[in-house]
């Protein structure tokens, strides 16, 4: 059964869905989501694992500090201090998208405590993508309307890619984005920012990429990112979309398991 408790931190009030024993594994969603978007990845690596998803600072049921002050290693420090209030001293850390983002700072800032990370369709947030992403992101950048019509509109801005007809995703991503408010587009804004040419070459870990090859925005960039790791490893996963973890949460818990393994054994 799934575990929630809520931590207070210097940032503010972080909450943690934890279920399961074992070597921790922390789980960092993408924006605009919350712990739910590892929901059915929970039970499945709580076989093995301590499972531990946080809902980034900002977003789901963590604390909304005012806007204007977000950034990578703010969401990154957040969540240590989450788990150092947890008792959790090092841990294997996976994030999604933004997730991901986060996850490689947390690998490059805190070397001697994250044992192996998962970046799963990451960004690659060079000098090129920031210049490509220098105006705010048009992704979940909807203005709020009394008749309701911009959650439709985030509907529709995410339709193209989830999976065809699948209801229960798109009707979960609106529940985080409405929760996010306007760090629903923020968050976008916010990787665009950081600077990771300059982190990558501080993780010492071992590093899966994770590339979803039905994704249009993380596929192309997943590659270069793993070249960028030095010794990283490489995994595509066929047809798997924006939403991964819960697409496909048993073949995203399977590659992430497997990683751990080998990582174990050696």
């Amino acid at each position: 059964m799934t575990e929630h408790r809520y931590v207070d931190v210097p940032q503010g009030t972080l909450h943690c869905a934890i279920e399961g024993r074992g070597a921790p594994v922390v789980l960092l969603h993408q924006t605009p989501r919350s712990w739910d978007e590892y929901r059915d990845v929970l039970p499945l690596l709580a076989r093995r694992h301590r499972a531990i998803a946080i809902d980034t600072l900002g977003f789901g049921d963590s604390a909304k500090p005012p806007l204007g002050e977000d950034s990578i290693e703010l969401w990154a420090a957040a969540a240590v201090h989450a788990l150092d209030a947890l008792g959790v001293e090092r841990f294997a850390v996976v994030g999604h998208h933004t997730g991901a983002v986060i996850a490689a700072e947390i690998a490059a800032a805190w070397p001697d405590r994250v044992e192996a990370a998962v970046l799963s369709a990451p960004a690659f947030v060079d000098a090129a993508f920031r210049a490509r992403r220098a105006k705010p992101s048009p992704i979940d950048n909807v203005a709020r309307s009394a008749d309701g019509s911009h959650l439709t509109a985030l509907w529709r801005i995410r339709q193209p890619w989830y999976p065809e007809g699948d209801i229960d995703l798109l009707e979960r991503f609106v529940i985080d984005a409405v929760k996010a408010g306007p760090r629903a587009a923020e968050g976008h804004t916010v990787v665009a920012r950081y600077r990771m040419e300059t982190r990558l070459p501080l993780i010492r870990c071992p590093v899966l990429v994770v590339a979803p090859t039905a994704d249009p925005h993380a596929y192309p960039q997943a590659r270069p990112l793993a070249d960028a790791i030095a010794g990283s490893r490489y995994v595509e996963i066929e047809g798997g979309m924006v939403p991964l973890p819960d697409q496909m949460p048993g073949r995203f818990a399977e590659v992430v398991t497997g990683f751990l393994d080998a990582c174990a054994a050696r």
